[in-house]
């Protein structure tokens, strides 16, 4: 496990300069995509699809991957995701609004409510530590929309919630650690952020067969993203690169549903003739951060606060496994350091569960 992180580790410290070439590479293999994409395009797979519901649990604990209890914590995020459904009336408005998404056959609408706690470093300290991270939380609900093209997704999600003592985590935490992990009783959450209402608007695009290459019954495809988040709670913009190999089986698997801003994905997923099926996942992200509550401290009034980073990465590798209409996968994942004084990367570990119908 230790040389994991170590691994990890140097994956961050060369984000910059791999991202950089990693969607050099995709736009150069972008030519030879027309001849090496799926036998059957992504659009068409989500047209055809039978099963239209798909239910996500998403868990991600800094106790599932690095064994810790420390910065970002915890991240829980409930989704149901509606494939190719008549899209809401408000939603198809907000689709107009934006001139790069496209309302087609494949738009799909989907719904999620999900919780997220923050904490400094040495949670067993009552008193404030104003050079660690914020103690903090976010309860909040999403609405969203994910269009499928034949060479791209896009996503657009609003975002409203809370932040402070009615996000509730002080109590979440504490009974996590009474009743579940046995962990030691969190005693600063006397020190964390004022109540204040929170939105984000966000914007999405994947290019999910940019490259794909089989050979023998195996395929690996490349897919670039590129995201805008805007509102009080964040707001930043980044690119990324997942790889995804696996089978090679005629059949769309997208990345599991995971907690934003990590990995993205919808969820989708199909099931091949023999009923079950695999893949293995790995990616990394980079955003430049104008804005994250929960290190610049609330809005409006003043409060605990650090001073962050501007640029952030992700690193994340983990597998999936299909049987039926179930799939679960596991995957560990590494957050650079947010901001100026923390002394370690945020490891930490996600399970997802989807079922569809």
């Amino acid at each position: 496990m230790i040389c994991v992180y170590q691994c990890l580790s140097v994956v961050f410290k060369m984000t910059k300069k791999v991202l950089i070439t990693a969607l050099a590479f995709a736009t150069l293999a972008a030519s030879q995509a027309s001849a090496q994409t799926l036998q059957e395009t992504t659009a068409s797979r989500v047209k055809e699809a039978d099963k239209k519901n798909y239910v996500s649990l998403a868990v991600e604990n800094d106790s599932l991957g690095g064994g810790s209890d420390r910065f970002y914590t915890s991240g829980v995020r409930l989704s149901w995701f509606n494939v190719n459904t008549p899209v809401p009336e408000g939603l198809d408005r907000l689709a107009d609004m934006v001139p790069t998404f496209d309302l087609n056959e494949t738009t799909s609408t989907f719904f999620s409510i999900g919780h997220n706690i923050y904490t400094p470093e040495d949670i067993k300290i009552s008193e404030p530590q104003p050079d660690d991270r914020p103690w903090a939380a976010w309860l909040y609900g999403s609405v969203g929309m994910a269009t499928f093209t034949d060479n791209h997704i896009d996503e657009l999600e609003a975002t409203l919630g809370v932040v402070g003592p009615e996000a509730l985590g002080e109590q979440t935490q504490k009974f996590i650690h009474a009743h579940v992990s046995n962990s030691p009783t969190p005693r600063g959450w006397e020190n964390q952020l004022d109540f204040e209402p929170g939105l984000i608007l966000s914007w999405q695009r994947r290019w999910p067969v940019a490259f794909h290459y089989k050979w023998d019954n195996f395929s690996l495809r490349a897919e670039p993203n590129a995201n805008i988040s805007l509102g009080n709670i964040y707001t930043h913009a980044g690119a990324g690169m997942s790889f995804i190999f696996g089978p090679y089986q005629g059949y769309f698997q997208d990345t599991p549903q995971r907690v934003r801003p990590s990995m993205p994905g919808t969820g989708f997923f199909e099931t091949p003739d023999q009923d079950w099926s695999w893949h293995a996942f790995a990616g990394f992200d980079f955003r430049v951060v104008a804005r994250n509550i929960f290190l610049d401290g609330n809005t409006f009034t003043d409060g605990p606060d650090v001073d962050k980073k501007p640029f952030v990465g992700d690193a994340t590798a983990g597998i999936a496994f299909t049987y039926d209409d179930y799939r679960v996968s596991y995957s560990i994942n590494a957050r650079s350091k947010e901001f100026d004084g923390q002394n370690a990367e945020s490891v930490f570990g996600a399970v997802t569960l989807t079922t569809r119908f």
